[in-house]
């Protein structure tokens, strides 16, 4: 079947699935796995070390594979300054730039005069129609159910999606709480023209960095296996429910601000869990669609499953 969208002829990939930028996890081999699958895969440039470190990575995904993948910057709060990594990417003129967090206007400005396509995570409807404005290439919408992340007001991707797509003439991408056939069916039907998921891709073959303890807690998740931490600093994000993630919710229950929090939500911590698999230390990043994962296939078997579930659904529909 013909899985053409706006989004597919825009980035020129084959399926309309994207990877999640997937902090300290999405590298060259998950990358080049799924752009090499027909979706479009993504470094994540901001838990590099350094420009260096992200430079020899995207010359490692152009080693893997000849299609188009992307570099995700996410560009938070408390990041570190991103412009002389944008730089980076742009002297090694990867194909895509998506950004996630904060304010993406000075990597617009950055990119002006490049052909680079653009992807800005949004979680309202507002911030959609301002990456619009902008010059995004397309927008990818997440409801509360995607981890990592999500919006200040707990609206759901099935509710938002339709909205932004009323709202902004670009293609939308929806992402949160996909992970399959059905998922991709019901994002388009929402008015998306592809899906981005993050969750799903951390178990599988290719992504090496993510310990096997976390991805076996992923296997093991139900709906009900994850949990909205950090509300009291006014950046919800979602991860898998663990001992670390109680600590957290039982000290936030006294609004102890960053300053009191930062030891518990660093990035170490992130990494403690997902790289060493220990969760009496750390915290993995999770949604809940962690409840619809039952295996961890390669990144080809996953999206060839998600594509023939896809089309028997839409045959059924004929």
């Amino acid at each position: 079947m013909d899985w053409n969208t706006r989004l597919t002829e825009a980035l020129n990939i084959k399926y309309p699935i994207i990877q999640g930028g997937l902090a300290h996890l999405a590298y060259s081999d998950l990358a080049a796995a799924v752009s090499n699958a027909g979706g479009l895969g993504q470094v994540t440039a901001m838990s590099m070390e350094n420009e260096e470190q992200l430079r020899k990575e995207i010359h490692k995904v152009k080693s893997m594979t000849t299609s188009p993948f992307g570099v995700n910057f996410a560009i938070g709060q408390h990041g570190r300054p991103f412009e002389t990594m944008v730089q980076t990417a742009i002297d090694e003129d990867v194909p895509v730039i998506s950004i996630t967090g904060g304010n993406p206007k000075p990597i617009f400005d950055m990119l002006k005069g490049t052909n680079i396509k653009t992807l800005v995570l949004v979680a309202a409807k507002r911030q959609a129609v301002k990456a619009e404005q902008l010059g995004a290439t397309a927008v990818m919408v997440v409801g509360q159910e995607g981890g990592g992340h999500i919006g200040r007001e707990d609206v759901s991707t099935m509710v938002l999606t339709p909205q932004v797509a009323e709202a902004v003439n670009i293609p939308v991408v929806a992402s949160g709480g996909i992970g399959d056939g059905k998922g991709l069916m019901a994002a388009l039907s929402l008015g998306a023209e592809g899906i981005e998921m993050g969750t799903r891709f951390i178990a599988t073959e290719e992504c090496v960095h993510a310990h096997q303890a976390y991805k076996e807690a992923l296997i093991e998740a139900d709906e009900n296996s994850t949990v909205v931490i950090k509300r009291s600093l006014g950046a919800p994000a979602r991860a898998l429910k663990n001992i670390w993630t109680d600590q957290i919710l039982e000290l936030e229950k006294k609004e102890p601000g960053y300053e009191g929090l930062k030891e518990y939500i660093s990035g170490i911590r992130n990494k403690k869990y997902i790289y060493e698999g220990s969760e009496a230390e750390g915290f993995g990043w999770a949604g809940q669609v962690a409840g619809r994962i039952k295996d961890a296939p390669s990144a080809h078997n996953l999206i060839q499953r998600i594509i023939a579930e896809a089309e028997n659904i839409r045959r059924s529909w004929c």
